[in-house]
């Protein structure tokens, strides 16, 4: 689809009309479509000029290969029809289904247009009824939308021709709130991106021209670029004996100045400015072509995006990664299978099973539902246009810059994760942040409509913290690389530092008296203590997988006490195959439940239960390898256990209540509490005696209390 494509209803014949609009094969269809291009053709030309006609809108849904009643139901929504042609008439000449469509289309219809000079308030009143007239008619039948969009899309490109108005600039924030969000929660790009591009051409019509410009800078040698990849990537593919369709993919103003405007860099560094699409036959030569293409050029890791095993919520489906291509040119690489490209482009519309009875296939009844859980909340106009953004993006969240920019960003975000996608240096000097005026913590999940600010230094210093997943600093797989490159390209004596700080923190968490570094050389396959030292500071090795080992290894050390009755013993362990056999913790290594664990069959004691890397069962192996038996956590296996910890805090008020609620979200009991005075007026001391499932929680509990504010040190009692 291209912009202000209008069609000349005199370009073509009668004949050429029916048969353009004629899908079913079906001969009664055909002299029904001859009725209904008779009539169209002879009406007077409107005195409109805004007034699409049904042959526009019907053009625009052929090329999303709808079914027969849908192109017949389009044609007859010209208001032209409305004075002569009743539902009853429409019923008793073309059926009861194409009726039903036109009373849809017709309710549709029915809502009052964008005038000039609209009260806001009203405006948005108006907008509210007709979203809930559009999905009441989804929820009957999704065609009468599609037509909708379709109209829409063909009144914005009669606007086009026009000179710009405030009638223009009403009906692309129209589009912008209503119709392109609903094409893209339905799949249908085509549409979608055209009502984008022409929206923006009409908001902002200076920046419009300045990106069509720059675009149109470089076009020729971009398009020559091209040209040369495809050839050399259809080489490749030959070679490996891969079938497929390789072409230029085409870019969208609207979707290239949003791009610009959040990564705020000049056009010809845009990552997919260069872009190619590869079409095969199925989901394994996808990734078969994937390899080709990274076997051949080096990618760029944070934005490859597999969302063949990753569906988005409207259903596309396609594998997104970009290379550094000849010259060292950026190209985005889009590889699919057929199937998957023909829903890209169509949606929903892809899927037609209305053959009169019909039954719509998963991918449309998934969008429908969605939106009929919308009508079920009996909201107001105004809260329905709401909860209907909110629907449609619930993928997604959109915040805002101090200076007004909205930020597009995955669900679940942090202020972290908004630093980096603002620019990587931003993220690397992040201290903190502030959401609508207040301090909130870096691990703050962000909110549609917030404004972020964030507080940095002027030095780039990530925390290693910000890598511990169970701390939720970072969701975002993209922040995640990028903090972690930070740390790979530090210079050593740096990262020996945070190593040395890291294992530090770990082993005065854990309060242990000293670190054993042959056993973590041997747990972590390094040379020497300078070696892993580095691999920690820099992040190969992060501090929980240093936190599991040390609660692993030393467990015998924590003083865990069984909060059950000793009979409890009897019933944590499940022997595999076997039911009702007694069984006991072996004493040299003290399972606990979450540990791997084996099995040994002695006499006359039952089943002694082992740690899988015990000193003591790998010597029983080599005299006893008969009697080893395979058991599990058995349904009991939730016992609890009590430790010891001691928190050091500010002396003020709440301090305990932060302490209380951060272990009642762990789900983790208070046995008991002693606060004990110190020195320092301002410190107070509280000595815990915690209930919890195993030490992989403790750890875990100690390290989230040491991210309070108002806790300075928190470690398991000696």
């Amino acid at each position: 689809m291209r912009h202000s494509r209008t069609s000349d209803t005199e370009s073509r014949t009668r004949q050429a009309w029916i048969e353009r609009f004629w899908v079913s094969d079906n001969d009664h269809d055909f002299y029904q479509l001859g009725q209904i291009i008779d009539d169209l053709l002879q009406f007077p030309p409107s005195t409109d000029s805004l007034q699409p006609s049904s042959l526009e809108v019907a053009e625009i849904l052929r090329h999303l290969d709808v079914d027969q009643t849908t192109l017949m139901a389009a044609l007859l929504c010209d208001n032209r029809f409305q004075p002569i042609l009743t539902l009853d008439d429409v019923e008793q000449r073309y059926g009861q289904a194409t009726r039903r469509l036109c009373e849809d289309i017709r309710n549709l219809q029915g809502f009052r247009d964008c005038v000039e000079n609209t009260d806001p308030r009203s405006s948005r009143q108006e907008q509210g009824e007709q979203l809930w007239r559009m999905l009441m008619a989804m929820v009957k039948d999704i065609r009468a939308v599609l037509i909708k969009l379709a109209w829409n899309l063909q009144y914005l490109r009669l606007l086009a021709r026009e000179e710009l108005t405030d009638l223009h600039r009403c009906v692309a924030r129209q589009s912008m709130d209503l119709y392109a969000p609903l094409a893209s929660r339905l799949g249908i790009s085509q549409v979608k991106w055209e009502l984008e591009d022409l929206s923006f051409r009409f908001l902002h019509p200076t920046t419009y021209k300045e990106v069509a410009k720059s675009l149109a800078g470089k076009r020729i040698e971009r398009e020559q670029y091209i040209a040369d990849f495809i050839h050399i990537l259809k080489e490749l593919l030959a070679k490996q004996g891969i079938k497929g369709e390789v072409f230029g993919r085409p870019k969208h103003l609207y979707s290239i100045w949003k791009k610009l405007s959040r990564k705020n860099i000049p056009i010809d560094e845009l990552y997919d400015l260069r872009a190619v699409r590869v079409i095969v036959e199925n989901s394994s030569i996808c990734y078969q072509t994937l390899d080709v293409v990274h076997d051949e050029w080096r990618h760029i890791p944070e934005e490859y995006d597999d969302y063949i095993a990753n569906k988005k919520p409207n259903g596309y489906q396609s594998i997104h990664t970009v290379v550094l291509g000849p010259e060292g040119k950026y190209v985005e690489v889009q590889i699919r299978t057929r199937e998957m490209h023909r829903f890209a482009e169509l949606g929903v519309a892809a899927h037609w099973h209305y053959k009169e009875g019909g039954k719509q296939d998963k991918a449309m009844s998934e969008a429908i539902n969605s939106m009929r859980r919308l009508l079920d909340a009996n909201d107001s106009d105004s809260d329905l246009l709401e909860d209907f953004r909110t629907e449609v993006f619930t993928d997604r969240v959109f915040v805002i810059t101090p200076k007004g920019r909205i930020i597009d960003m995955p669900k679940g975000s942090t202020p972290i994760d908004f630093a980096y996608h603002v620019h990587t240096s931003v993220g690397h000097r992040c201290r903190g942040a502030k959401v609508n005026g207040s301090i909130v913590p870096l691990n703050y999940v962000l909110k549609n409509g917030e404004q972020v600010d964030i507080i940095t230094s002027r030095n780039e210093q990530p925390r290693q913290d910000w890598m511990k997943p169970e701390l939720g600093f970072v969701r975002s797989v993209s922040t995640r690389q990028k903090v972690r490159s930070w740390f790979s390209q530090q210079n050593h004596e740096r990262n020996l530092k945070d190593g040395e700080r890291i294992l530090e923190k770990e082993r005065h968490l854990l309060n242990l008296p000293k670190l054993d570094y042959a056993e973590l050389l041997q747990q972590f396959n390094r040379s020497n203590e300078r070696e892993l030292l580095i691999a920690v500071g820099r992040g190969e090795i992060s501090a929980a997988q240093i936190r599991n080992f040390l609660l692993s290894a030393h467990e015998s050390e924590f003083k865990l006490r069984k909060t059950g009755s000793p009979d409890a013993l009897t019933s944590d362990v499940a022997v595999r195959g076997v039911s009702k056999i007694y069984s006991r913790m072996a004493t040299c290594c003290h399972p606990v439940n979450g540990d791997a664990i084996v099995g040994y069959l002695s006499q006359g004691r039952g089943v002694i239960v082992h740690r899988a890397d015990c000193p003591d069962l790998a010597n029983l192996r080599k005299e006893r390898e008969e009697r080893m038996i395979e058991v599990d956590w058995g349904t009991h296996a939730a016992a609890a256990y009590a430790v010891d910890i001691t928190v050091l805090s500010y002396n003020k008020l709440g301090v305990l209540g932060d302490v209380a609620s951060l272990l009642a979200k762990e789900k983790v009991n208070i046995h008991s509490l002693n606060i004990r005075a110190t020195n320092d007026p301002c410190l107070t001391v509280m000595d815990f005696t915690l209930e919890i499932r195993d030490v992989q929680q403790l750890g875990d509990v100690l390290e989230k209390l040491l991210q309070l504010s108002s806790v300075i040190d928190a470690q398991r009692k000696g």
